[in-house]
């Protein structure tokens, strides 16, 4: 398994951010947003022009991708976690195998502090999220735009 980090100022092609982009909304599932959001998450992390930053880790087999995260930076360490993954999806064929245990340790070495992430109350992973030390402290509330 090759596994590679990207960064702002890696100058990252828009072919490269597509493909990480179709991965996420096929192997997201049900918990996935809409391909042009996952894009913008992706463009947020890795794009050098005047935001925050983050990164992107992804996971290969040869050619074949198994494996990707997004964590954005908030700068906002302290009150709010400075990391938020927002996005981590394992290829169906590649689950259960532990390569999503990997990939969020990754993460956890990469990141300059606090993680905070959300998952739906129904989704599995959450097992692996618990696992790893996250815990529930609040109840998310939002309120969208009509």
């Amino acid at each position: 398994m090759e596994y590679k980090v990207l960064k702002p100022k890696d100058n990252v092609s828009e072919n490269e951010k597509k493909e990480i982009a179709d991965f996420l909304y096929e192997h997201l599932d049900q918990f996935g947003d809409e391909h042009k959001y996952i894009l913008k998450c992706i463009n947020f992390a890795i794009d050098d022009v005047n935001r925050f930053g983050g990164f992107v880790i992804t996971s290969k087999d040869g050619d074949k991708m198994t494996g990707a995260v997004v964590v954005n930076k908030t700068k906002m360490g302290g009150y709010i976690p400075d990391n938020i993954l927002v996005y981590i999806a394992v290829h169906k064929d590649y689950r259960g195998k532990g390569l999503g245990k990997i990939l969020m340790e990754k993460a956890f070495e990469l990141a300059e502090g606090d993680i905070k992430l959300h998952v739906e109350p129904e989704n599995p992973a959450k097992y692996l999220y618990q696992k790893l030390g996250f815990t529930s402290k609040y109840l998310e509330m939002r309120r969208t735009e009509q």
